[in-house]
């Protein structure tokens, strides 16, 4: 059984940029086993008024303290905060194992909720309602002292809505506090208590929630919208100030990051669209590849122009693999991600998770491509040593990619806005990574945009083991020479530096891809 608590809440305020204030002064109590519904115009800061009684965005005024033993804090948001693509007890024992509760709570919450018919079906494919009562599982696995919905029943029609406010009453009547937002009149009918929000967060009532239409002189729920300008604050009893809702310690980082991990690797199994994607983008690249490159451009005498645009080409793509397996990992999932961090989850470890599963992928994708290079005669007959050193260059190239679009992926809002940033990533480079136009040539800005492209190191990295220099200038091609006098000393500088580069850019876009987290989620 879950923990009786309650919550008491003083002078809550939140302002927004630009100084709109959202919340203003609200002080309530919800008590243990109490159904509340927060009502009110859009924009009256009734989701503002949830997160900062969850604990999910504390008040910039005010405290909020829940009474009674320490407990779990559920909240389900308006987004959907479970992965689609598993079926939905494989989703829930993964939500359990994240959250150290014991998997045999996944059968008892489907039968609570009814969805033991739906265990193994898709969680992409449950009904709007089943979703949202999928959701609300989630929650339930760690047996919630405090239950916070927002707007559970918008999207459902209203035999789904009334369904599901019935199962939140029996959570209540077990003495769980349940506080949900709502635009639906029906939902207040069946609440405890009603908590109605005016303009600029301003609460004007807080009663009983049969007694709310009366109170502002409306014949139902509905009428009241158009009174909140004019209302008056309902008296309410301001309480103590007291501390934030303990959250849920959250595991050690080593077992949290294998557990999201192999969460991942069932996410990607299991989405065979994705996968398709994944694998076959490397081999249309690789058979545009020999389609484009005549073999025995780096016999001798060598094509020098087409050796430089065989090892460029290898370079971007390379960073095309792990720019695209970057880009779309966290836009998609940033309400999921949100959720888990309130329930304990870290970013450091999620981070990670996408890195330990995506970067051997793109290191057996890389491999492939520079093995049927070197067969088809699209590479120069290399050492071992140089070969090996190729390779380590095109796995540090596409892990640069990764965490460039990793770093993207967390900072836009969709996949839509993803699309958008891709030819804005990949366009600069190839202008100003020095194969088309070297980089002793450029012009002083170029130059210096060119320090800021990881393809301009993986590029010159594989120059200098591909032995560009000395082909070039003993290859026995006329072109040779002026193309080594245009380059320079591109391709003199050690191998190691350039890992050096390449690592520390990785490094510093993973550390920007945790910053941008922290600040968003």
């Amino acid at each position: 059984m879950p923990v009786a608590a309650g919550i008491e809440a003083t002078g809550l305020g939140q302002v927004v940029r630009g100084g709109r204030r959202t919340l203003g002064g609200v002080s309530l109590t919800v008590r243990a086993g109490e159904l509340v519904a927060v009502i009110g115009a859009s924009g009256a800061g009734k989701t503002t008024l949830l997160q900062a009684l969850a604990g999910v965005r504390p008040p910039a005024e005010g405290r909020v303290r829940h009474t009674g033993p320490p407990g779990f804090i559920g909240y389900v948001p308006q987004d959907d905060i479970i992965h689609q693509q598993l079926p939905l007890a494989r989703t829930l024992r993964f939500a359990a194992r994240l959250r150290g509760v014991d998997e045999s709570r996944v059968a008892e919450v489907l039968t609570v909720l009814g969805l033991d018919d739906r265990a193994g079906t898709r969680v992409g494919a449950l009904s709007g309602g089943e979703r949202k009562r999928a959701s609300i599982a989630v929650e339930l696995l760690a047996r919630p002292a405090a239950l916070f919905l927002d707007e559970p029943t918008s999207g459902l029609d209203p035999a789904a809505a009334a369904d599901l406010l019935g199962l939140l009453r029996r959570l209540a009547d077990d003495g769980v506090p349940v506080v949900l937002t709502t635009h639906n009149p029906a939902d207040v009918q069946q609440c405890d208590t009603a908590v109605v929000l005016a303009p600029g967060g301003r609460l004007v009532y807080h009663g009983p929630a049969d007694a709310t239409a009366a109170h502002f002189g409306a014949d139902d729920v509905a009428g009241i919208y158009g009174r909140l300008d004019t209302a008056a604050t309902w008296p309410d009893t301001p309480t103590a100030p007291s501390a934030q809702p303990p959250r849920e310690r959250a595991s050690r980082v080593p077992r949290q990051t294998w557990k999201l991990a192999q969460r991942e690797l069932a996410i990607l199994t299991a989405d065979r669209l994705t996968l398709a994607i994944l694998a076959g983008s490397p081999l249309v690249i690789l058979a545009m590849f020999l389609m484009l490159f005549e073999p025995g451009a780096f016999g001798r005498p060598p094509d020098p122009p087409t050796t430089v645009m065989v090892l460029f080409w290898i370079a971007f793509g390379v960073f095309f693999f792990g720019l695209t397996y970057g880009l779309l990992q966290i836009c998609t999932e940033t309400a999921i991600l949100r959720r888990e961090v309130f329930a304990g989850v870290r970013r450091g470890p999620y981070l990670a998770a996408k890195v330990i599963l995506l970067l051997p992928l793109l290191a057996v994708v890389d491999l492939l491509l520079l093995v049927v290079l070197r067969l088809l005669d699209r590479l120069p007959a290399l050492t071992a040593a140089d070969f090996a050193a190729v390779y380590v260059t095109a796995v540090l190239g596409s892990a640069c990619a990764l965490a460039l679009g990793l770093l993207c992926s967390a900072s836009v809002s969709d996949v839509a806005q993803a699309g958008l940033v891709l030819p804005m990533l990949c366009f600069p480079q190839v202008l100003f990574v020095g194969a088309i136009l070297p980089v002793p040539v450029m012009a002083p800005v170029g130059r210096a945009m060119s320090y800021a492209m990881s393809n301009r190191w993986s590029f010159e990295a594989l120059g200098h083991s591909a032995g560009l220099e000395e082909l070039w200038r003993d290859g026995g091609s006329p072109l040779g020479p002026p193309l080594l006098a245009a380059y320079q000393d591109s391709f003199a500088r050690p191998v190691g530096e350039n890992w050096l580069i390449l690592a520390g850019m990785t490094v510093l876009f993973l550390a920007a891809t945790w910053g941008v987290l922290h600040r968003r989620v």
